[in-house]
């Protein structure tokens, strides 16, 4: 059975959506069906684009969804690592919170934080 092609543009147009952090129309896509878990040509998730934008209230609807808060990207990257790189204190402390891992990736959350000036205090729970 093939989705609906309705259900798909809306699927492809949820990654604009995730870098601007739009929290109702992201909740709205997700009520109609579209999977949280879909990953654009780089295998960045609509978390990930959320988190690496700076976006807490988005991040925190996706992960209050079950959002997978480690999920890789193909280049190896978590979300956790991208906020971190991006300085989004906020979005850290949520992806945190929800148990994301901060040793996961390359390069992982914690050497992104070193490499920024960081000593690992916004990385524990």
């Amino acid at each position: 059975m093939s989705p609906d092609p309705a259900l798909v543009d809306v699927a492809v147009g949820l990654f604009d959506v995730a870098r601007r952090g739009d929290v109702d129309a992201l909740e709205a896509a997700f009520e109609a069906g579209v999977p949280i878990e879909l990953v654009d040509a780089g295998g960045n998730s609509y978390l990930m684009l959320a988190a690496y934008h700076g976006h807490r209230d988005a991040v925190s609807a996706m992960v209050a969804r079950g959002a997978d808060v480690d999920r890789l990207n193909q280049m190896g990257q978590s979300p956790l690592a991208g906020a971190v790189f991006k300085g989004h204190d906020a979005v850290v402390r949520v992806l945190v919170d929800a148990g994301a891992n901060a040793d996961l990736g390359r390069p992982s959350a914690r050497e992104m934080d070193a490499s920024v000036g960081g000593d690992g205090s916004r990385l524990k729970r």
